[in-house]
């Protein structure tokens, strides 16, 4: 995959919006999971910093690749620019996670059963 594709990734964790760039976007090995690797986080040369984006940095300082359930993904778009990421509290009736969970082992059609 081309160092030039930029991802926009949104998803919800423990109540929070989470907005992060990543470089690589994928299936993955794990059910269930989206693969996101190679975080981009702003590049900051000058002294004006803000602590929304640091405080993400912070939480995923040392992350090499992080797997996010399906169900919690909002939306991925492949983007042109980088904006700033971000975490947000998920507001009012915008943000509605799907039903947990999605796959459910030993179900109705299970012939074992």
């Amino acid at each position: 995959m081309s160092a030039r594709h930029l991802y926009k990734v949104i998803f919800v964790s423990q109540g929070k919006v989470y907005e992060i760039y990543a470089r690589s976007v994928t299936q993955g090995t794990l059910f269930g999971f989206i693969e996101v690797e190679r975080l981009v986080f702003g590049e900051r040369s000058t002294v004006v910093v803000d602590p929304a984006e640091e405080r993400i940095k912070s939480e995923f300082a040392g992350v090499r690749r992080t797997y996010l359930p399906m169900h919690s993904i909002l939306r991925i778009d492949e983007v042109e620019k980088q904006g700033v990421s971000k975490v947000t509290a998920a507001e009012g009736g915008n943000v509605a996670q799907f039903p947990v969970p999605i796959y459910t082992p030993g179900g109705a059609g299970d012939p074992g059963k």
